[in-house]
């Protein structure tokens, strides 16, 4: 007669005895712990500092402790599992019981954070911190963002200022503005303009330093290289890209890659109604912003013959004004999934590819 013998769950899959919600605020967090049941064990707040989370956490048995991904989430997840804790980093975009809850207070938040974990870590829809080195890396393409955004407001507010005296400057590109613009201001705005072209000229220099250390993450990561096969992806887009995903594998399928980003429509399908929306502009900011820039040099006159170009040219074409504007989301899309095929398969760019690859990197 046969034994039938029950298999052993491994440990790292149990759920442990101890699940803790922590609702990270910049001064302040507000932290919940459940049994495995559900019963409530401990709830208080504690400062925002590893010090307080040292203290609180360091010397308690393994336990799940989910928490928002927010400003300070990525050192404190790496903290708490230092600390040999299972941590849950939610995303706040899919947990809008929480996010958009009518009784919504920090201590509320820790508490469904915790009875969420419990329940099933996936309705979290947790997400991975990237690397601290990577995260520098990125940090340097945020910063100069900061510094380009501050460039083109001073530019704009020096043009407005010309525009009130009855003036108009020039179109030019940032980089040549303080140059050209200095002899261009009347002189009676040049107590006040100086100051603001000084400033421009001052950014510049920042600007193409950091070009220059963004240009040098190729050699780092040599991925980089390989992305900027692509006519229109240049060392920013393709660091950002890079940097942003952090690993190929965090998107299952190349087809996702565009959703993951936020360049595919909204849905709200419900019985025999699905309503056309806009795109859902989930994910990273900075890097769907970027796609759009290197759409428009796609399906720009300088932009090379390619098999993206031609199709995103005869989207444009159906449309009117609004197709162009509808053509440039499009080939963002698809260029994002081009982009995440290309660092898959580790395979350049092909401007015209074969019915077999195309098929494999279609939106």
């Amino acid at each position: 007669m046969k034994q039938l013998i029950k298999k052993q769950p491994r440990t790292a899959n149990r759920k442990p005895e101890r699940i803790a919600g922590l609702d990270l605020g910049d001064r302040y967090s507000h932290y919940c712990v459940l049994t495995g049941d559900g019963e409530l064990v401990e709830e208080g707040r504690l400062q925002s500092t590893e010090g307080s989370l040292r203290k609180q956490f360091a010397n308690e048995p393994r336990m799940r402790i989910a928490l928002e991904a927010g400003t300070h989430s990525p050192w404190v997840s790496r903290l708490l599992e230092s600390f040999g804790h299972e941590v849950l980093v939610a995303n706040p975009r899919k947990i809008r019981a929480i996010t958009s809850s009518e009784s919504k207070n920090d201590r509320n938040d820790a508490e469904k954070l915790a009875r969420f974990a419990a329940c099933d870590p996936k309705l979290l829809s947790p997400i991975r911190h990237r690397s601290p080195e990577r995260q520098q890396d990125l940090n340097l393409i945020h910063a100069r963002s900061s510094l380009v955004r501050a460039r083109t407001g001073l530019v704009n507010a020096l043009r407005g200022l010309v525009k009130s005296a009855g003036g108009r400057l020039a179109a030019c590109s940032p980089t040549s503005f303080p140059d050209k613009m200095r002899t261009a201001i009347p002189a009676a705005l040049q107590p006040a303009a100086s100051p603001l072209v000084e400033q421009i000229a001052q950014l510049n220099l920042a600007i193409a330093g950091m070009d220059r250390q963004v240009e040098a993450l190729g050699d780092k990561h040599p991925e980089i290289k390989l992305l900027r096969t692509v006519p229109g992806v240049g060392p920013i887009v393709a660091a950002c890209y890079v940097l942003t995903l952090d690993r190929p594998d965090i998107i299952p399928d190349n087809r996702q890659a565009g959703a993951f980003l936020g360049l595919r429509p909204r849905q709200s399908q419900s019985g025999d109604k699905n309503p056309q929306h806009g795109i859902s502009k989930t994910g990273n900011t900075c890097l769907r912003s970027l796609l759009v820039q290197a759409a428009h040099y796609i399906l720009g006159r300088f932009g090379p013959d390619s098999a993206l170009r031609r199709w995103g040219l005869g989207l444009a074409a159906s449309g009117g004004q609004r197709g162009k504007k509808r053509a440039v989301v499009a080939v963002a899309r698809k260029l994002a999934v081009l982009l995440h095929s290309m660092w898959r398969n580790r395979q350049p760019f092909i401007p015209f590819p074969q019915p077999s690859t195309q098929a494999t990197v279609a939106a």
